[in-house]
């Protein structure tokens, strides 16, 4: 089997690098860059030049809800692209608010796929996408009420519209490093979620 690690920066899996090396069977990896368009451009280059059976997406995001501890990592089993649409005085239209496709939110849902052991016992969760992370008091009670999102990062959606498109199957996987509130970074803990993503990841691929 064919597997594709996916991050958007390589210190993200900086640990779980370490380990491939080791193994005899060792995956691809491909670091996209930071964001939407980067994940788009390179995955679409990857899957168009080689045979991919397995794409998995790891890395850290943001938590809308407080029930999910920092550290935790999640199966994103659901993302979208929040922020496709258009503002109407204080509302935001939707694209199928806006009659521009006949599916409500347009949510992108992973492929179903043999779930590693591992991967069964992560809670899923739903994801939003954005170019810009919430940090607005305002702007998070908005997009809670339109989504009711669990956690939100900046290439999810777009990895899984990739792997669709390709019909190959997805996995995403994130920990969570910060609670989606106004921008503190001395409350967040990135070396911890980075930490427990690639110990999840490393059991996958054992």
């Amino acid at each position: 089997m064919n597997i594709l690690i996916v991050a958007a920066t390589k210190k993200e899996i900086a640990p779980l690098l370490k380990q491939i090396r080791t193994l005899e069977h060792k995956p691809d990896v491909l670091i996209t860059g930071v964001g939407m368009v980067a994940t788009t451009f390179e995955l679409t280059k990857i899957f168009s030049a080689k045979k991919i059976d397995l794409a998995i997406n790891l890395g850290i995001c943001g938590s809308f809800k407080r029930e999910i501890e920092i550290g935790e990592v999640v199966n994103i089993t659901e993302d979208i692209f929040s922020e496709m649409g258009a503002e109407s005085g204080d509302d935001f239209l939707g694209l199928s608010d806006m009659k521009l496709t006949d599916k409500k939110d347009v949510f992108l849902v992973s492929l179903k796929k043999p779930a590693h052991p591992v991967i069964k016992d992560l809670k899923k969760v739903r994801g939003i996408t954005v170019n810009t992370v919430h940090g607005n008091k305002e702007s998070i009670s908005k997009v809670v009420s339109l989504y009711k999102p669990d956690v939100e990062s900046m290439e999810g959606a777009a990895f899984f519209y990739v792997c669709n498109r390709f019909k190959i199957p997805a996995i995403q996987l994130r920990a969570v490093s910060n609670y989606v509130e106004e921008r503190n970074t001395n409350n967040w803990n990135i070396s911890l979620a980075i930490k427990n993503l690639n110990e999840v990841a490393a059991y996958c691929l054992a």
